[in-house]
């Protein structure tokens, strides 16, 4: 036996309700289950999302965003070893330093990392510093130290 050798039993399937089609339809007659009269009982009644019934919407009270400014924000400036190639050896190197060559224009709040991007031969002290770990390892290669 399958699905398909049921025999279909009568009164099973209720024909459904057509509303607004007469007395004989099986639901009411003019007014069709919407009460009298009013907004609502007429056709064409779709509430928008956010509607007070004619009131400004809060939404529209509002006042607009104009951006947003993360509270996590970092002001991080980035080198790359190819920048630091142009000193001389043996050199103690700090963000302060790299101001007075021109390097960098100011030290940022958040500090100067250093990636290791580029050629890079010198043998260089660096202080003050975050680095990427292929920067740590290129300064540490030659000798330098990356403190």
């Amino acid at each position: 036996m399958n699905l398909s050798n049921l025999t279909k039993l009568k009164g099973n399937r209720k024909s459904k309700k057509r509303v607004g089609r007469g007395m004989g339809s099986g639901k009411g007659s003019h007014t069709t289950g919407r009460g009298q009269k009013g907004q609502k009982s007429r056709s064409g009644h779709n509430i928008p999302f956010g509607f007070e019934g004619g009131q400004v919407p809060l939404f529209r009270k509002m006042p607009k965003l104009k951006g947003f400014t993360s509270s996590h924000r970092t002001t991080r400036a980035i080198i790359n070893l190819a920048k630091l190639d142009d000193l001389r050896n043996d050199d103690k190197v700090t963000p302060e330093t790299l101001v007075k060559k021109g390097i960098l224009k100011e030290v940022p709040k958040d500090g100067v990392k250093i990636l290791g991007d580029g050629d890079f031969s010198k043998k260089l002290d660096l202080s003050g510093f975050s680095y990427s770990k292929e920067a740590k390892t290129k300064i540490e290669k030659l000798g330098g130290k990356a403190a």
